[in-house]
């Protein structure tokens, strides 16, 4: 999740250099992971560049990604609320520019800066408000409708009024296991959603997807 579009003017350098030590600038290539499920969570992660994968796995070894994180977004933030081990993996899926951010440097930090703590309360406040929007579009739309959401927050539409690429292009499988359905009905409503003229494919090696805003007809109408 992004931060809120007035958080957007904090400049990243600044935080670098109110966090004082105990933070370090880390790059992590395409498909590397950044922290695995049950490693001890002990720091905060902050993303400059890229996109990350945020995702569960169950006892029974199914998987769920739980989010697509874009830059300017924090991750890993369950360590300063208690949080020992953690909940799920974060990869990298386009290479990265992270800032990894101890716990006790983060606490000292949003405790001395009111301008990183009024930020951080404001990102925080949004990721609950997505959660609490993400249980609601389970319960009650439909499979169709939770797609077209996700490619619409995917594109960032309403964030800064144009949708954008979505690069890399992501898996069916990956759009499966958002949603909540199965990668045929993903299939279906993407080829359908293409005929529409709702999405398209860029061409190239990455072959990006590009977003439009009628996609919202999808979600609105019932």
């Amino acid at each position: 999740m992004q931060l809120p579009k007035k958080s957007r003017e904090f400049d990243p350098d600044a935080l670098l250099a109110v966090i004082g030590e105990g933070r370090k600038a880390l790059l992590f290539p395409k498909k590397r992971t950044i922290f695995a499920q049950g490693s001890p969570a002990d720091a905060v992660f902050y993303l400059q560049t890229g996109k990350v994968k945020l995702a569960v796995v169950s006892k029974t070894g199914k998987e769920a990604t739980i989010g697509i994180l874009s830059e300017r977004s924090f991750f890993g933030e369950g360590s300063l609320a208690g949080q020992a081990l953690r909940m799920g993996t974060a990869t990298a899926m386009t290479d990265c520019s992270v800032l990894r951010i101890k716990k006790k440097a983060m606490m000292q930090a949003l405790h001395r800066e009111h301008t990183l703590s009024d930020m951080f309360v404001a990102y925080l406040l949004a990721r609950n408000i997505r959660y609490e929007e993400d249980l609601v579009d389970q319960l009650f739309n439909s499979s169709e409708k939770r797609l077209a959401r996700v490619l619409l927050m995917l594109a960032h539409f309403g964030k800064e009024g144009v949708p954008e690429t979505v690069v890399p292009r992501i898996s069916q499988e990956t759009l499966a296991e958002m949603v909540g359905t199965t990668r045929s009905r993903v299939s279906f409503f993407m080829n359908r959603f293409r005929k529409l003229g709702f999405i398209h494919y860029a061409g190239g090696e990455d072959g990006g997807l590009q977003v439009h805003s009628s996609l919202l007809n999808v979600v609105l109408h019932d």
